[in-house]
């Protein structure tokens, strides 16, 4: 009789330090054991240290670093940025994972995400790594009479040594942002994190300190993770996700970025799980330091601003969605 495959035991890693980060990754973690109990792989928090691209500590706080070891049983796992820290903090995600065991896989989030489903079942296939297309063609942005996709896409790929046209989706019109492989970063898996990590960080500094003519005028902040991660995924045998996994920014997780955009614009599911997760007072004790989780989603800011909007029927541009919460008094970042 042939044996049943089974999917690995797979690591959820997300980025903890002192501030907004950090508390938003404890309260993942506690809608993740909330909503996925059956979760049975390692939820590791990797943990910038003072020192290197870090001038100031950038440490989570001790009943913080509790909470996460105790409580929510997540293991902190240390490790030192030293090409972007403070000047770039989304690079985090880029240098944290050679911190990451060589031999599992590994699904990392953005702190800014709650977990509404189970993560457990997703089938995920580490051999081909990809990531969230809950995304908008903010990279690159085009000039007047300066190079286009093609030009600029083709240019990253092949000074990496990529192929770049088996990376096209050509059912999408030439010069069409959609038809280049582009991801939001929010979520992102791999078979190996020091091989992801490695790959990603050779790409990002590629990008930022040896780029292309045809690249050398794009904006990279906030964006070269984004710029950076395409080049990583396709490297590794990887591409745009399959519907197996289309519970990530779905049914399963909501990148909800902000709390009053959480409010104002995400699932029934989304806010419930927020709510469910601080029901716990030893979760509520620590997270309620953070003053957004304080005034929405304990006091009655959060409710405020949903009742502002129909769900079902939102403005299209998000900038919209800001002006009404700031004209309303309701925006914190």
């Amino acid at each position: 009789m042939a044996k049943i495959k089974t999917a690995p035991e797979f690591d959820i890693v997300l980025i903890g330090q002192k501030g907004r980060v950090g508390y938003e990754a404890g309260l993942f973690v506690a809608s993740l054991r909330q909503s996925d109990p059956d979760f049975a792989g390692r939820v590791i928090i990797l943990e910038p240290q003072e020192g290197g691209a870090w001038a100031e500590d950038p440490r989570m706080p001790e009943d913080l670093r509790e909470l996460f070891t105790g409580t929510l049983d997540a293991e902190i796992r240390p490790f030192d940025a030293k090409h972007f820290g403070a000047h770039y903090p989304v690079g985090n995600k880029i240098e944290g994972l050679q911190a990451l065991d060589a031999d599992r896989p590994f699904v990392f989030f953005d702190s800014d995400t709650l977990v509404t489903g189970k993560i457990s079942k997703i089938a995920f296939d580490f051999d081909r790594p990809a990531a969230s297309m809950r995304r908008i063609g903010t990279w690159p942005q085009l000039e007047i009479y300066g190079p286009g996709y093609n030009e600029i896409w083709g240019s990253l790929y092949r000074k990496a040594g990529l192929d770049f046209e088996g990376s096209l989706d050509v059912s999408q019109p030439d010069e069409y942002w959609e038809r280049y492989l582009y991801f939001n970063a929010g979520w992102f898996f791999g078979r190996s994190g020091p091989e992801f990590g490695e790959l990603f960080l050779k790409h990002a500094l590629m990008i930022r300190d040896n780029p292309t003519e045809e690249s050398l005028l794009q904006e990279l902040n906030p964006w070269l993770d984004q710029a950076a991660l395409p080049l990583t995924i396709h490297a590794l045998g990887g591409g745009r996700p399959g519907p197996e996994l289309a519970g990530l920014d779905g049914d399963i997780t909501t990148h909800y970025r902000t709390f009053p955009l959480l409010y104002a614009r995400e699932s029934d599911a989304a806010v419930a799980a927020a709510e469910a997760a601080m029901s716990s007072n030893k979760v509520k004790k620590v997270l309620k330091q953070h003053e957004p989780i304080l005034r929405f989603v304990l006091q009655n800011k959060g409710q405020k601003a949903r009742k502002m909007f129909d769900q079902a029927n939102l403005p299209r541009k998000e900038q919209a969605i800001r002006n009404r919460l700031k004209s309303a008094n309701l925006w914190m970042r």
